[in-house]
């Protein structure tokens, strides 16, 4: 019997941790998911005994080890989607690997200063040079993708693909924090948050009960000190 393991952090707030599940999920593998609650003491007691690396997600297949979201989705793609988180053009295929890439490590301030936090509503952070840079770039990057890819899909390469995995979790920090997308992108952000996928993530990163302070970003519209 083959044995798929995926082990995570808190849904609420581990995008890394959403990423690869996502792609898992639309690769059609049956697998089971371990959390392991960021930031606490289990945590640190617990990791070890999963990951090399000390952090999440990492896949376990059959006694392989695989760590960090882009491999994993990579390895799903391969082992268990027959390529079809990709599409079959090279052109487009390359313009998704570049923009996962961007995604996997750039956007540091959007990363810092608007955590992924999935119980939060109504959330405002100051905005300044830096996130405004990686907002803009997120919305340039999102265009040059659904305006190549318009006529065969709603998805920014037309079918779902890795890169919309990848950058799922920022569909919900912008949901969060009040980013209003363009209007040529809308569709598609409202697209992502309708997955059925996504809305089940959400459902149980709402019946979480863990809390990461730091992550707590921003406050409500109209809050008084």
């Amino acid at each position: 019997m083959n044995e798929l393991k995926l082990v995570i952090g808190n849904r609420n707030y581990s995008s890394w941790s959403l990423r690869a599940w996502l792609a898992l999920r639309k690769s059609g593998a049956a697998f089971d998911t371990v959390v392991i609650p960021l930031d606490t003491p289990e945590f640190h007691q617990r990791i070890a005994d999963y990951s090399p690396t000390g952090r999440v997600p990492v896949l376990w297949h059959d006694g392989n080890c695989i760590w960090d979201s882009l491999a994993i989705g990579e390895y799903a793609n391969e082992r268990f989607a027959g390529g079809s988180l990709w599409p079959p053009d090279a052109t487009s295929r390359g313009l998704g690997r570049a923009m996962a890439a961007e995604m996997h490590s750039g956007f540091a301030d959007l990363r810092a200063k608007m955590p992924m936090n999935c119980r939060a509503g109504q959330r405002r952070v100051p905005m300044d040079d830096a996130l405004q840079g990686d907002i803009d770039r997120v919305w340039a990057a999102w265009s040059i993708a659904l305006s190549r890819h318009g006529d065969s899909g709603p998805w920014l390469l037309g079918n779902y693909s890795l890169v919309d995995a990848m950058f799922a979790p920022v569909v919900l920090r912008f949901q969060t924090y009040g980013v209003e997308p363009p209007a040529e992108i809308r569709p598609y952000c409202t697209r992502v948050l309708e997955d059925p996928d996504l809305r089940e993530w959400i459902a149980a990163a709402l019946q979480e009960d863990w809390v990461i302070e730091q992550d707590e970003a921003g406050e409500s519209p109209g809050k008084s000190n």
